[in-house]
């Protein structure tokens, strides 16, 4: 199969095609997403940069773009009462479930480096070792197609590269943040942060998952 021509998304479009990836993958069992769960996901505070505060007529908006190059499709569910919504990224852009996960976590999250998104990732996409996420980056970046990951150059007291999404066209590599110079304490406490975050994204899963069930519980009531 051919490579799918790079889409180039709003940043609002890119952001609603990355939280159904994320929650097809770590919240299988509520996929696909109601309008609402997809707003809630959008303005999710953790693991989010940056943060957006958008409602249902923007993401409806961002949905009806999206689907009109098929990264989006309609589905009614298991219920076949409530408009949801499902990704279709793998195929559009013809890329396995682990570019996929890390395409969704670099929209999510911003540029990272690969010992950075092989733990962001934990939860959707289990990589066996850090050259492993390398690997299939650099794959990303190397498409014929046109590169869906950008490698950006080292900022002055970094050791790491850190890799960029392209899904919103070309990057002005000045404007991406520099990110803060570690040393063996800070990479202690980067440990702490990704552990903070870690539970910060379980809380706002289970605050995601009881919304979805009260709007079930409202439909069947109705």
């Amino acid at each position: 199969m051919s490579e799918s021509p790079l889409p180039v998304l709003s940043p609002l479009e890119a952001r609603v095609l990355a939280v159904l990836i994320e929650k097809q993958l770590t919240t299988p069992d509520y996929y696909p997403l109601t309008l609402n769960a997809l707003v809630a996901g959008c303005n999710q505070k953790s693991s989010r940069q940056p943060a957006m505060n958008v409602g249902e007529r923007e993401v409806q908006d961002a949905l009806d773009a999206l689907k009109r190059q098929t990264l989006v499709i309609d589905s009614y569910g298991a219920s076949g009462r409530v408009m949801r919504y499902a990704h279709n990224a793998p195929k559009v852009l013809n890329i396995g479930q682990a570019m996929t996960a890390l395409l969704g976590v670099l929209i999510l999250r911003g540029a990272q480096t690969a010992a950075e998104l092989r733990g962001n990732c934990d939860r959707m996409y289990q990589f066996a070792d850090l050259s492993s996420v390398e690997a299939y980056l650099e794959d990303m970046a190397s498409r014929s197609a046109g590169a869906l990951a950008l490698k950006l150059p080292k900022q002055p007291g970094s050791r790491e590269h850190r890799w960029t999404h392209l899904l919103s066209g070309s990057v002005a590599i000045e404007s991406v943040a520099a990110p803060v110079s570690e040393d063996a304490a800070g990479n202690e406490l980067s440990a702490l942060r990704a552990q903070v975050a870690q539970l910060s994204d379980e809380v706002a899963e289970l605050r995601g998952l009881v919304a979805q069930l009260q709007e079930a519980l409202r439909v069947a009531g109705g």
